[in-house]
């Protein structure tokens, strides 16, 4: 299992926020405030430092943290890639609003002394990002270890525990308000999941963040995977067709189920190459799967 071609390809947003994250821990880390990074109701409440939620939002408080942060955050640009840029905008700013709204009501029902200082760190959208990786997200390949059973999303489990448990209460009260924020949003509650912002806005962090290294260009061979396909594969490929339909025009099929599109693209595949090859296999998933994976190797 991976998060699909390396670099931040189709992911500009996720590249925005892992730059900002990284920017914000080195900054304040030099400058030995990195313990100012957190907030607390007091701080939002009586002294008014909103700066202070928009900063602990971005930087995290400690290296370890960062290295774990970044990781995952880096990993979850496969959403990013399933659902688009726009609608990953909404799901960002929905997870990191909800998650602070439920951080500020329990600290003002807990009243804890141990809880007075938050971690900082985008653990609202990371936490809430685990709630589609359960549910969305295939396992791929099981191992056993020592009578153990693992499988390839253990790893990403492995690095959120890690996280949760970094700062002990003061981390895992962000992360479990990041994890009630997914699920709201995966509930599509006040029909969260159906909104999109203007189009200019989404695109506003394709300009902002600089191109990634190591990433594919769109024009690609990710773009137009039947035209890479070898003969043998797109003829395996037509071979489920009725014969005399070879030449039907792609626009007169069947339109593929977004499930199939999003089981594609959480393997790793582009999502406009995993919609040729649907198009063309006839929604047959097993069929466009290796028609992807012929056209990698070639």
């Amino acid at each position: 299992m991976n998060g699909g071609p390396s670099g931040f390809n189709n992911a500009p947003v996720t590249r925005t926020i892992v730059i900002a994250s990284a920017l914000f821990t080195i900054i304040f880390g030099i400058q030995g405030r990195s313990r100012n990074l957190g907030w607390s109701y007091q701080d939002i409440f009586k002294k008014f430092q909103i700066w202070k939620l928009i900063v602990s939002v971005f930087g995290f408080s400690s290296t370890p943290e960062l290295v774990f942060g970044i990781y995952l955050l880096y990993y979850f640009r496969v959403f990013e890639r399933q659902i688009g840029s726009n609608k990953y905008t909404v799901f960002i700013l929905f997870s990191i609003t909800v998650s602070l709204l439920l951080e500020v009501l329990a600290l003002w029902l807990l009243k804890d002394p141990s809880l007075n200082i938050l971690t900082s760190g985008p653990y609202g959208l990371i936490f809430s990002s685990f709630v589609p990786f359960f549910f969305d997200i295939p396992v791929s390949t099981r191992f056993r270890v020592f009578g153990l059973n693992f499988s390839d999303k253990t790893f990403i489990y492995l690095a959120g525990l890690q996280l949760f448990l970094s700062s002990w209460k003061r981390s895992m009260l962000p992360g479990i308000c990041g994890i009630l924020a997914g699920s709201l949003y995966r509930l599509n509650v006040l029909r969260v999941r159906r909104m999109k912002f203007p189009e200019f806005i989404a695109s506003f962090f394709s300009r902002l963040s600089w191109p990634s290294m190591g990433s594919t260009s769109p024009t690609g061979s990710s773009r137009n995977v039947l035209g890479n396909a070898p003969p043998y594969a797109v003829r395996q490929m037509e071979g489920n067709y009725p014969a005399g339909n070879y030449s039907a025009p792609l626009s007169s099929m069947m339109e593929p189920p977004e499930d199939s599109i999003a089981t594609l693209v959480s393997m790793g595949f582009d999502r406009n190459s995993a919609r040729q090859a649907l198009i063309r296999s006839r929604n047959d998933l097993t069929a466009a799967t290796n028609i992807l994976l012929e056209s990698q190797t070639h």
